[in-house]
């Protein structure tokens, strides 16, 4: 579901305090381009798709970035309809709920965390 490899490698890159910050507008541009996720236009569609999925892959959000792209070639091929939304919408919650999760426990005295 997380590529923590990616996680690790963009917290190593920038620092704990940065990554805090790239975290929060990551999330803060994903939901917003979430909330435009409409079938019914399926240019904007494939656009907001390939958006979300570049962010996913930055982030290491793996199993949405992979559901993001296929997304994006449904609505590219005029298959929008196609687009499972509800799967999309429920890989982005889990990939953030886990992220968080880890996250969380980092922070705890006693408890091993994966993130570096």
């Amino acid at each position: 579901m997380l590529d923590w490899d990616r996680i690790d490698e963009l917290r190593g890159e920038v620092g704990d305090d940065e990554f805090q910050l790239i975290l929060e507008l990551f999330l803060d541009e994903v939901e917003g381009a979430i909330m435009r996720l409409s079938p019914g236009d399926p240019l904007r569609l494939e656009t907001d798709l390939h958006f979300l999925k570049g962010c996913a892959w930055n982030l290491g959000f793996a199993d949405f970035g992979r559901r993001c792209d296929q997304g994006e070639r449904l609505a590219a091929q005029g298959r929008a309809p196609m687009v499972d939304l509800d799967a999309l919408l429920a890989s982005y919650s889990a990939s953030k709920r886990a992220l968080m999760r880890q996250l969380g426990s980092a922070s705890r005295p006693g408890r091993q965390a994966h993130l570096a």
